[in-house]
């Protein structure tokens, strides 16, 4: 029997054969745990989103049974829509036994005749390879290591989304650049610039970036070599890959977020000419309103924005978010999405109080930004948490804003001014707002970190005592939670960008 069923899992074998043999071993053995992991992710989002061709759900006691819309049933285990830790190894789809994520996609595509089935298939595939390969590399670096930098916080995690089914997709990434790349392979990443003669540009452009006149745009190199191939490019200044992978630690407490015209998860990674042209005063403005929240949160800058007016040329340099936290007296800046790792060292006291502190904080700021009218994107990779030596929480940082939202309305009810912006990041509908808040608060930062429904119930129950009874706060103990429907957002023909749905709240449910 093959260990490498599908194609992007034997793609990925012959390249890792000739690129890195020492790991080939090992990702193959890590290839029916990644999915497995993604099979879960894939459950999940079947059994709680909402999908025009899933017709009835039933519970019973040997778990869930889903009707399609042609007769057919999908059966498959009980699902926790906050769980990190289950693992589903198999689905029963009529009767057939399905363990691999992508076949059971591309089957239910034929079935149904759902138009976006096989591209979501070929995701599904290439999520579960490049997941052992991270689980690979991983494995053969040994683990744990010893964190000596702050951004290797940021290269600690292996699997990426905690609840998304393509939490690895990485098309057009072959296993060497992954490696070469990827911020949990570690690597160091060498830069390249190109010259803009006529570029748009938001702040101060560093001397060093620039050649008379022309601004000299930092490109990612996997850019380089697939988008702007043919463009004249120099040598850039090497940098250290952060969580998201586009953006990188360049040193001398800047970071830099570059273009990279591919799909990761839901979104293609460029930057649009309209996110260079708000940069600057969309930081300003957050800066000016996070003053307000008595020293709870500070806002990582952004320095400056350059592009040459098209999405796959552009880069948005920013303050760093480490240098928020005071070393000599020990403590640390460490993302939202690495706290789960960070805390389970603790014994289960220490880690329930130190999860309740920051969700008490977390909570705090973004619900009282929320009324005065800024919606953070408060998920894992955006938020970060300043923690003492004994990893108890004190403020937060918050890291690029080019996807908040900024209600005027709130605004002028605090007497604030709105900022001088346009566009997408206004808005003043209220349901908006919310699930921006905490949709990505909670699903990216407060259930990853609870691990599960019981245990995000004792924290959301246990972090709002201390937070005014508000309309925001009696939601978010009573009604359905908001949460991105990532597995109907991949199979959509709409094109209507993010789905929404509600997720069983296990405040209510308790």
């Amino acid at each position: 029997m093959r260990v490498c069923r599908t194609s992007a899992e034997q793609i990925l074998a012959r390249e890792l054969a000739a690129a890195a043999p020492d790991v080939a071993s090992a990702y193959r053995a890590f290839l029916p745990g990644a999915r497995a992991s993604v099979l879960t992710r894939l459950w999940r989002g079947l059994v709680h989103e909402p999908l025009p061709w899933i017709t009835a759900r039933a519970d019973g006691h040997d778990g869930v049974t889903l009707r399609l819309s042609d007769g057919g049933r999908l059966h498959g285990p009980p699902s926790d829509p906050w769980s990190t830790a289950t693992t589903v190894t198999a689905l029963d789809l009529g009767g057939a036994r399905h363990d691999h994520p992508s076949e059971l996609m591309t089957e239910l595509s034929a079935r149904l005749g759902l138009p976006n089935g096989p591209r979501f298939a070929a995701e599904l595939d290439h999520s579960a390879a490049s997941l052992a390969l991270s689980r690979a590399a991983r494995h053969e670096r040994g683990t744990p290591f010893a964190v000596r930098s702050p951004w290797e916080w940021e290269q600690w995690p292996t699997d990426g989304h905690p609840y998304h089914p393509t939490c690895r997709a990485r098309p057009g990434f072959s296993a060497a650049e992954q490696l070469a790349y990827a911020p949990e392979h570690r690597p160091v990443v060498e830069l390249r610039l190109t010259a803009v003669p006529d570029g748009t540009v938001t702040g101060a452009w560093p001397s060093e970036l620039r050649d008379g006149s022309a601004l000299l745009i930092p490109v990612h190199p996997w850019q380089a070599a697939h988008v702007l191939d043919g463009r004249p490019l120099r040598p850039g200044p090497p940098a250290h890959p952060l969580l998201s992978l586009r953006t990188l630690d360049m040193g001398g407490n800047v970071h830099v977020k570059t273009a990279v015209t591919t799909q990761l998860t839901s979104a293609v990674r460029d930057i649009s000419p309209y996110s260079v042209t708000h940069a600057l005063a969309t930081s300003d403005f957050a800066e000016r309103v996070a003053r307000r929240l008595d020293g709870r949160l500070h806002i990582a800058r952004t320095l400056a924005a350059a592009g040459a007016g098209t999405a796959d040329l552009a880069a948005v340099l920013r303050e760093s978010p480490y240098g928020y936290g005071d070393t000599a007296a020990g403590e640390r800046v460490v993302p939202a999405a690495v706290l789960p790792a960070l805390l389970d060292s603790r014994p289960p006291g220490e880690r329930l109080a130190r999860a309740v502190a920051f969700a008490r904080l977390a909570l705090g700021v973004c619900l009282d930004l929320l009324d005065t009218g800024v919606a953070l994107e408060a998920h894992g990779q955006n938020l970060l948490v300043v923690v003492d030596r004994d990893d108890r929480p004190l403020r937060l940082v918050y890291r690029d804003l080019a996807d908040i939202r900024i209600s005027p309305a709130r605004l002028a009810r605090h007497g604030i001014p709105a900022p001088p912006l346009t566009g997408r990041l206004l808005t003043d509908d209220p349901a908006v707002l919310r699930r921006k808040v905490v949709g990505c608060l909670v699903t990216g930062a407060l259930a990853p970190l609870a691990g599960d429904a019981p245990a995000l119930a004792t924290l959301l129950e246990t972090a709002a005592r201390d937070l005014p009874r508000t309309p925001e706060v009696r939601a978010l103990l009573t009604a359905p939670l908001p949460a991105k429907a990532l597995t109907a957002m991949r199979l959509s023909t709409g094109g209507q960008g993010d789905l929404w749905t509600g997720l069983p709240n296990p405040v209510r449910a308790g």
